[in-house]
């Protein structure tokens, strides 16, 4: 006699199929969500910003993680998730790589225009290696963050006032103090509007060339409530306009050109100096993941002729010089 109450009958090997194959395809709509949030700019939304302003930071490390997503698509031998996982990986690289290639310059005639920007860690690495950095360079414009009162000190015994004899300083304690020195004479200007951080802007007399407008950059870290403060400063950076004055930022901005604020800042007229060389992608914040934050924004009327990175000893931030010809 047969049972007429039969038990449906399960297939596991075919429910274990369709789990991994979720697995695949959520993986591959994180790394998409990734990639949609880099192209959209939505860092810059309010409420969004505490998560993707640090995922912004590390998109390049997205495109390095992108193989796991591909990997676990083929291994599951779903060809959705995998058509998909490559489509990611080519939005990832169309953003990353052309980071490491160099792109046209402008035709520039001025003179050349070297610039060094150092974080110096609470001021412990504003000493006689920087001075000796600042000769082998042959720089013609410091710029220093986390400037501190002692480091004024030894950067005075150590002789940057026979390299950079003019200043536009503002020594702090801790994080806070910035400053310029030159080889040409400076003469300060106001920022637009008042800046949470001190950012100092001079007016900086290059021989052969009209003035060059420099500007001392060191916004807070885009951490917590410092977000808003991030935020406002880059926004009060001086822009160039396409008959005015030639403008160069340089210094530790706390941001990669991946997140959208520095983007504006470029794209009101700047090109990013690492960039235009094939650069970009040189870390030059070393604490894990070592990520790209100090940048030198060049008028984009200048040919940007040599970028290079330094060490520093006893700084978290490497240094960061350019070689430019100024229009």
């Amino acid at each position: 006699m047969t049972d007429s109450l039969t038990a449906p009958v399960t297939d596991p090997p075919r429910a274990r199929r369709r789990g991994r194959k979720a697995v695949a395809r959520i993986l591959v709509a994180c790394f998409a969500l990734w990639a949609l949030a880099r192209l959209s700019g939505a860092d810059r939304i309010g409420s969004l910003t505490p998560v993707l302003i640090p995922a912004m930071a590390v998109v390049p490390y997205a495109l390095a993680a992108a193989v796991l997503p591909l990997g676990v698509a083929a291994l599951m031998r779903d060809r959705t998730a995998f058509v998909a996982a490559v489509v990611v990986t080519a939005v990832l690289a169309g953003i990353v790589l052309p980071r490491a290639f160099g792109g046209d310059a402008p035709r520039a005639s001025g003179p050349e225009l070297r610039v060094l920007t150092a974080n110096l860690r609470f001021g412990r690495a504003g000493d006689a290696t920087l001075v000796d950095l600042v000769r082998r360079t042959r720089a013609d414009v410091l710029s220093v963050q986390e400037f501190t009162p002692e480091a004024a000190y030894r950067l005075d015994e150590a002789g940057i006032a026979r390299l950079l004899p003019y200043r536009v300083l503002d020594p702090l304690p801790g994080a806070a103090g910035i400053g310029l020195y030159a080889r040409y004479p400076l003469t300060r200007q106001p920022v637009q509007g008042p800046t949470m951080s001190a950012m100092p802007s001079a007016s900086l007399a290059v021989p052969g060339a009209a003035p060059v407008r420099m500007t001392a950059v060191h916004p807070p870290a885009p951490i917590g409530s410092d977000i808003t403060s991030w935020t406002h400063d880059l926004r009060r950076l001086p822009r160039p306009t396409p008959h005015g004055q030639v403008g160069i930022l340089a210094g530790d901005f706390n941001g990669t050109l991946d997140h959208a604020r520095l983007r504006q800042v470029i794209h009101s007229g700047y090109v990013d100096a690492a960039d235009a060389r094939g650069q970009g992608l040189v870390p030059t914040f070393r604490p894990w993941p070592p990520i790209t934050i100090d940048h030198v924004l060049a008028d984009r009327r200048c040919a940007v002729l040599r970028v290079k990175v330094y060490t520093q000893p006893r700084s978290d931030h490497r240094a960061l010089f350019t070689v430019l010809r100024l229009p």
